[in-house]
């Protein structure tokens, strides 16, 4: 383990979080079998950045406010920053992130976003915590984008493993348009057969399968039969489902915010998902992680 990582744990699950990010490093169970990414330099290094203060990329990747341009890169800076521990005990901790000269410079916001990490018992929960610490009104966005193991370790290949959610998914889904990172204006039709997706690794040579029109607030990953993953985001309303094609690892990333639609031109207040916090205020979203036997 990095001299960074914070360790926690419990008698089922283990968990390593790196405070450059508040990064979700290593989930393992209790026999030591990593339930998470392998992080294979050939397709991707990350691990579980976080989405802050945008999700997704904005058109050249510049936003408008108030008349004003600024610098933002793809899914915010939080994913870059370190983050400081304000609470450590054996099975928890919470990191904070606050503005500074450099956040301040793309996001003229004083914002602090704090991140606990606890385990009780199968389940990892997270917590993110944005408050406005400032005296205006402060737009953002917030996901989550958790690598897990494809596959698990718990036997069947990649082709047997099925996301289930946790109720039917219908209605049709977005993908990133003809302009990198940015959302194709035009729906297609959900991949989901019922409540359950196979996924396969053509499924993402167009990037990400982004269900804004979610049902579900949980869902299952894994082979059916075998031990699996639950998944709960009772917090972010919608859902992308990510890889490089041909990984190691499928990114379950709960939502509340996307990227730019293609051709977006409007101020930040217009882009899809933005959330006003007032000042003093504060929102939190939570993700739960529950090995199930």
């Amino acid at each position: 383990m990095s001299d960074t990582r914070i360790a926690i744990a419990s008698s089922v699950l283990s968990a390593e979080i790196e405070p450059l990010g508040a990064e979700l490093w290593s989930l393992r169970d209790a026999a030591g079998r990593e339930l998470m990414t392998d992080a294979d330099p050939r397709w991707w290094t990350g691990h579980a950045p976080l989405l802050f203060p945008f999700v997704g990329r904005s058109r050249g990747d510049r936003y408008r406010l108030d008349g004003h341009d600024y610098p933002m890169p793809q899914h915010g800076f939080a994913r870059r920053k370190p983050f400081a521990p304000v609470e450590q005990a054996e099975g928890g901790l919470v990191l904070r992130l606050e503005a500074d000269a450099e956040t301040r410079a793309a996001y003229p916001f004083d914002f602090r976003l704090d991140m606990g990490f606890m385990i009780d018992g199968a389940t990892l929960r997270m917590t993110a915590t944005v408050t406005n610490m400032g005296e205006a009104t402060m737009p953002f966005s917030f996901g989550y984008h958790p690598a897990f193991a494809w596959p698990l370790p718990y036997g069947g290949g990649q082709k047997d493993h099925r996301i289930i959610f946790d109720q039917p998914e219908p209605a049709p889904i977005r993908k990133v348009g003809e302009e990198p990172g940015l959302i194709a204006l035009d729906s297609v039709p959900s991949p989901a057969i019922g409540d359950s997706l196979a996924p396969t690794h053509a499924m993402f040579e167009g990037d990400a399968l982004i269900w804004d029109e979610l049902a579900s607030r949980s869902l299952r990953w894994g082979v059916p039969g075998q031990p699996h993953l639950r998944i709960d985001f009772p917090d972010t309303p919608w859902l992308g489902l990510w890889q490089k094609p041909g990984a190691h690892y499928l990114c379950v990333e709960p939502w509340a915010g996307m990227a730019d639609p293609v051709g977006f031109t409007g101020d930040v207040w217009d882009k899809p998902g933005i959330m006003a916090l007032l000042p003093g205020d504060h929102r939190a979203f939570r993700m739960d992680v529950t090995l199930i036997d």
